[in-house]
């Protein structure tokens, strides 16, 4: 007997009343089929994705797969009918694009606003990925080449194809891209340049926060800081990512005894309250002061290196100048 609801006719092929047999394009190649589905049934739950899988519902090239299976050029793939979960029918995400810093046929590199999550989850309905897919429905292919967190602006690569995605998460598991953000710290910072290399911990919180940790037996973790101004209080840094560890940056400086300005999860409670009035010595600062300024890589297609740069936000550069002449300004 069939038991499931019909979807309506809004929604993808892939979601309509009947079995639909896709056939993978080169682009959709390499991908495992668990999240192949995950991305077209949207609104389907997870666990549903899951019993068809597990059930043999769901075939290619007409035999049984596991959810392990990767997808190669030219497979036919049969899709049955999903139920759809009647709180799926949430609002429209709205569709949005944010300023371009580079496009091309394979890449999309945007420039992030402080406080815009990279993509729906963990209370947040939707983010960059989803709105940028509202915005653009003939887009066949756009996924996020790396993460950002919700507090960091700056520089966000997205891919257009697979084949794009795929070499770009090479070069960054390689070690070949060059990622560099500008940010803000509290306290007598003396290094030009200071290599930090602590090990850190995921965990998560009674409340189901993600956070992240120093210990002893984490992840090995490496970033690189330079100096480029110094105040009585505060210093102005680049930091150079050499592992692309959760809450990295934040978390070396945290522990060193330098919180980023505004930094709400590891930084100074008290100081990010006081910074949001201006006094005598310095104007309001109302986020936390962390910036994905720069990215180096090798065009997945050209193969020529590519560095394309984000400028430091509006609020950001009105707190540097509220501050005044700095001590001390690195040669550069």
């Amino acid at each position: 007997m069939q038991n499931d609801v019909v979807p309506p006719s809004s929604q993808p092929a892939a979601l309509q009343p009947q079995a639909q047999f896709v056939t993978i394009t080169e682009e959709e190649a390499g991908q495992r089929i668990d999240n192949y589905l995950l991305r077209i049934c949207k609104g389907v739950p997870k666990s549903h994705v899951y019993r068809i899988l597990r059930s043999g519902e769901v075939r290619v090239n007409k035999g049984r797969i596991d959810q392990m299976y990767r997808l190669e050029s030219g497979d036919v793939v049969r899709i049955p009918p999903v139920r759809i979960a009647e709180k799926s029918s949430q609002a429209a995400v709205p569709g949005a694009e944010f300023a371009i810093l580079h496009e091309d046929a394979h890449l999309l590199i945007i420039d992030k606003p402080c406080g815009v999550a990279v993509h729906g989850g963990s209370g947040v309905s939707y983010g960059v990925i989803e709105q940028l897919r509202a915005a653009r429905p003939d887009a066949k292919f756009l996924e996020l080449v790396h993460r950002l967190d919700r507090e960091t602006s700056g520089l966000l690569l997205l891919a257009k194809k697979r084949s794009a995605l795929t070499n770009l998460h090479e070069q960054m598991r390689d070690g070949l891209t060059d990622k560099r953000y500008l940010t803000m710290v509290a306290g007598d910072w003396q290094n030009a340049r200071q290599h930090i290399k602590l090990p850190l911990h995921k965990y998560t919180t009674a409340e189901g926060e993600r956070r992240v940790c120093v210990q002893a037996g984490g992840m090995e973790s490496h970033t690189v800081f330079g100096l480029l101004r110094k105040w009585n209080k505060f210093a102005l840094l680049e930091a150079e990512l050499k592992t692309g560890r959760t809450h990295q940056i934040r978390v070396h400086l945290a522990s060193s005894g330098f919180p980023i300005l505004g930094d709400d999860k590891y930084g100074d409670f008290a100081l990010n309250r006081a910074l949001l009035k201006a006094d005598d010595t310095r104007g309001a600062l109302k986020r936390m002061f962390l910036h994905a300024h720069q990215i180096t890589f090798t065009h997945p297609e050209t193969g020529k290196p590519m560095t394309v740069n984000a400028p430091l936000p509006a609020e950001c550069e009105r707190f540097l100048v509220s501050l005044g002449k700095p001590q001390t300004t690195a040669k550069r």
